[in-house]
């Protein structure tokens, strides 16, 4: 049968159970596993085994459950309280102040999460109402929690780029580094899109009035809040990029610190610590389902030969290889409106990653185009993740309508976000080159 067929069968076969409801880990892992058989017989279940096996003993793996149960205890502990408060009175006399300020608080959460929820989550609850309370419009401030959640899958330490690592072999301190320069530059980005729209027109987010302002003694005396968080932040990527423990290593130590945090915050109780193990375990035994799902489809692919058959199709995509790329992340941007990013991963980097390497493109440099193309998926209708987190905890008067309303401005600043880190790759790979070469 040729390779073209072959390909057409597989790819098929996954998006009709896709499209059935399947569990996606399970479509992957089982369409793959049924062409192996056909195509390579049992000894495709033993190649597919060891690298399973390989796979496993990998210490990078260990990194992942630990950033869990360190974000999730971080999202219990009280600390988004402080910083809001801290970030109000410091932020609150400018105009659009507190969706600046609270951007900067998803910031500081991405740096200690690794997940995008946690953020949009606490965000949508504490900074949402008062922003609508002080009068801001209602799609800037949806918008700005929207933009800034996503953060928590680019700036370190990131889950989804801990994965990417595991599947491409490139790694994870690189990655995190690399995650830096660009999550900084959206901030920036995003920062002053907000800050431009409130200054043309004071509406939409206007500042407090001058009775309500902090004096210089409460502004100073709430810098207190940020103290653990910074030294969490510092300690962990720190001790990476010190060259003084591996991501798993700092991973530990940042669970530490959470559970210290936690502690200061007096919300350590048994009741917390086992419900963040839960927590932690379900996510950690999903993530052992996709690298199984993962490995299938790869060897699969290989053994079906497609590989070649979609290099050489991308060859033909106009414009040599920044049309291929350009062609990539439209890909990727029509799978976020639709799939779960870990399965988007699943699909397309085993088809993606030859082409960028014989392209020459740097895997780290487009990790991180990959990683802000996902955040874009977590934004934008109609199953973007952080749409559905932000209706969740939003007060009742704010509807779907207005969440995805809110949408189109900053999904345009992140674009132009991409196409800075295109035009100046040294965004992203300066901070990498500085630790590690």
């Amino acid at each position: 049968m040729s390779v073209e067929i072959l390909t057409l069968l597989f790819f098929g076969s996954l998006l009709l159970f896709v499209l059935l409801g399947t569990p996606l880990a399970f479509v992957l892992g089982g369409v793959s596993v049924i062409f192996l058989w056909f195509e390579m017989g049992p000894i495709g279940f033993y190649l597919l085994a060891s690298k399973m096996w390989e796979t496993m003993q990998s210490p990078t793996l260990m990194a992942v459950p630990l950033f869990v149960f360190m974000a999730i205890l971080l999202e219990k502990s009280g600390v988004a309280n402080d910083l809001y408060d801290m970030m109000h009175q410091w932020w609150g006399g400018l105009r659009g102040g507190l969706a600046i300020g609270t951007v900067l608080i998803c910031v500081i959460f991405a740096a200690m999460s690794g997940i995008s929820g946690a953020a949009v989550v606490t965000m949508g609850t504490i900074a949402l109402p008062k922003m609508l309370e002080r009068g801001y419009d209602k799609k800037l401030a949806l918008g700005a929690i929207n933009a800034g959640g996503g953060w928590g899958i680019l700036i370190p330490p990131s889950i989804l780029m801990v994965l990417y690592s595991l599947l491409t072999e490139v790694s994870v301190g690189r990655l995190f580094a690399a995650g830096i320069g660009p999550g900084l530059l959206l901030f920036v980005l995003v920062s002053i899109y907000i800050g431009v729209r409130c200054w043309r027109n004071p509406s939409l987010g206007p500042a407090l009035p001058p009775e309500e302002r902090a004096d210089w003694g409460r502004k100073i005396a709430s810098l207190r809040a940020v103290i653990l968080p910074i030294l969490i932040v510092t300690i962990v990527l720190g001790a990476i990029f010190g060259g003084f423990a591996t991501p798993t290593e700092a991973a530990a130590i940042g669970v530490f610190g959470a559970l210290v945090a936690t502690g200061i915050n007096r919300q350590l109780t048994p009741g917390v610590i086992h419900e963040a193990a839960i927590s932690t375990l379900k996510l950690t035994a999903l993530v052992m389902w996709i690298l199984f799902a993962a490995h299938a489809f790869s060897t699969a692919y290989t053994a079906l030969g497609a590989q070649g058959f979609i290099s050489n199709l991308m060859s033909l995509i106009p414009g040599g290889r920044w049309g291929a790329l350009a062609f990539m992340l439209l890909v990727l941007f029509i799978f976020g409106m639709v799939l779960d990013p870990v399965g988007i991963m699943l699909i397309t980097l085993p088809v993606f990653l030859p082409v960028v390497r014989e392209a020459g493109f740097d895997p780290i440099w487009f990790g991180i185009l990959f990683i802000i193309m996902m955040e874009v998926g977590y934004m934008t209708p109609p199953f973007g993740f952080n749409l559905f987190y932000l209706k969740g905890v939003a007060p009742p008067d704010v509807t779907m309508g207005d969440i995805y309303a809110s949408v189109t401005p900053y999904v345009l600043v992140t674009f132009l976000g991409v196409v800075l880190i295109i035009l100046v790759p040294g965004i992203a790979l300066y901070l990498p080159g500085l630790f590690y070469d």
